[in-house]
């Protein structure tokens, strides 16, 4: 058995945790609309056929925001498209995505799903085909009272209210050359100042997210930030950072290990808005918003060959990643990496939600359930809200191809406002338990401990809608808990929530 040590001490902060760290994504990509949570006529449809299976399934996630509606689609859509009448709604090709969109789901079902699971909209406006007019028009329609041209339409539309939207995303990946309308990081600063600049007179209230890079690997990373901030740093309140992880070369420590690679992207674009913030002279910190991450790989393969059968066909399943055990031990390792970070990422969106490279699946007309990496994502979002400590782990150390010097033991915690502590733990050693001894420092004497273990003896283990319990937690040992010392028992390759309340 392995030994590891952590010290937890009550006065040692982060900071508080957002609750949008939380976040997810639908986009109009693959079955993640229709399929996913719309299909009129599926025996759980409500009566605006969304699928109450999937709602359920969202809603105990809790998921505070959804990012919406893309992703790569929204560089070619018109928002227009999507709000009158279902009827007089245009099908557009989607050039994202090689498919057809019908638009039959749009800006009103949306927010209406949206209270159904008890989410809150993430709008993205589209800066690569269209610009600051369409994104003010926009947000007049969505979030002015009345009175006025578009405000006046979403009223004639049915919605009296205002939707109250209060997170915007300027564009999407516009440093990606595969984006329509790509930019220059100069050019999409320009662009992203004058659109947050009118959006923001129509209504103040709301929140900037300006397109960072959309990979740590991009030739022009860095520089992207750096130039682009330089035009619109005044009038954004966040930086967006994109990233994925595979394990093609099928080498589990490595790819256990790329949780170094979020943090390094973290804490690099944070020290770029800083520079840019000093050079301004700016009084104005930027938060990060990490809202895209996820494995995605299992399945380009399948996609290709899906685009050669179908090409411009309507919802078709693409990008379905069908997530292993080994998936959900990284996106523990991703969550807890976040949660370091929780002074400066204040949204953070797990994409996507539903059927694509996602935590819940559904089959057309059939059931739904939750794949691997929903309970990882799950349980953080559950207990790992309040403040986020700063943890001092000695852990024994690994090395793999690409990094050296990987604690082996991966942990934080989280102190939250009742006064419960809980610590998130993934241990990467694939062959030996890890013994944890935790200093608590500052802390009232706990009287319980809560374990719970997500485990499996095949790295390769999925969930299936026959077989939808094969990868879930389990309660643990709570171990010893002596005053203010506890000693527990981490299992080989598992992930772990232990509450001391």
């Amino acid at each position: 058995m392995r030994n590891a040590k952590m010290t937890l001490d009550k006065a040692y902060e982060i900071g508080a945790i957002d609750r949008r760290l939380y976040g997810s994504f639908i986009e109009h990509l693959g079955r993640a609309v229709y399929g996913g949570i719309y299909e009129p006529g599926h025996p759980t449809a409500d009566a605006n056929g969304f699928r109450k299976d999937v709602v359920d399934l969202v809603r105990n996630l809790d998921v505070p925001v959804t990012r919406y509606p893309g992703g790569n689609f929204v560089s070619g859509f018109n928002w227009e498209d999507s709000v009158g009448p279902r009827e007089s709604r245009p099908k557009r090709l989607d050039l994202a995505w090689f498919t057809t969109e019908s638009n039959e789901v749009g800006l009103h079902e949306f927010i209406e799903w949206c209270k159904l699971a008890n989410t809150t909209p993430m709008y993205a406006v589209n800066l690569g085909t269209r610009g600051a007019d369409e994104a003010r028009a926009v947000v007049e329609y969505a979030n002015h009272k009345g009175g006025s041209l578009y405000s006046d339409m979403r009223v004639k539309n049915g919605a009296k209210e205002p939707f109250g939207i209060k997170l915007w995303c300027l564009g999407n990946e516009m440093d990606g050359p595969w984006q329509i309308g790509h930019k220059t990081a100069r050019e999409y600063g320009r662009v992203a100042n004058e659109a947050a600049k009118v959006m923001k007179w129509v209504d103040p209230s709301i929140e900037l997210v300006a397109c960072g890079s959309s990979s740590l690997d991009m030739p022009t990373f860095g520089d992207w930030e750096l130039t682009m901030l330089d035009e619109c740093y005044d009038n954004v309140d966040y930086v967006s950072l994109h990233r994925y992880y595979n394990n093609r070369a099928g080498d589990t420590r490595a790819f256990l290990a790329r949780s170094v690679d979020m943090d390094v992207f973290i804490k690099t674009v944070a020290s770029i808005c800083d520079s840019v913030r000093g050079k301004k002279h700016s009084k104005k910190t930027l938060g990060l918003s990490f809202d895209e991450w996820n494995v995605w790989f299992h399945s380009s393969d399948q996609d290709k060959e899906i685009w050669k059968r179908d090409k411009w066909g309507r919802a078709l399943p693409l990008l379905e990643d069908a997530y292993t055990f080994e998936d959900a031990l990284l996106v523990g390792s991703l969550l807890i990496t976040l949660l370091r970070n929780a002074d400066r990422v204040k949204v953070a969106c797990l994409a996507q939600l539903v059927n694509v490279i996602a935590p819940i699946m559904t089959v057309n007309g059939g059931g739904a359930w939750a794949q691997t990496i929903y309970w990882p994502f799950k349980q953080a979002s559950q207990f790992g809200r309040g403040t986020s400590l700063r943890v001092i782990v000695d852990s024994p150390l690994y090395d793999c191809k690409d990094v050296e010097s990987i604690p082996e033991l991966d942990a934080t915690a989280t102190l939250a406002d009742d006064g419960s502590l809980t610590i998130f733990a993934v241990n990467k050693n694939l062959n030996e338990d890890t013994l944890l001894s935790v200093s608590l420092h500052g802390f009232p004497k706990y009287r319980a401990v809560m374990r719970s273990v997500l485990t499996h003896d095949d790295m390769n283990a999925v969930n299936t809608e026959t077989n939808p319990s094969e990868v879930v937690p389990v309660s643990g040992d709570a171990g010893k808990l002596d005053g203010d010392k506890l000693e527990i028992v981490i299992p080989k390759h598992s992930w772990n929530v232990i509450r001391l309340i």
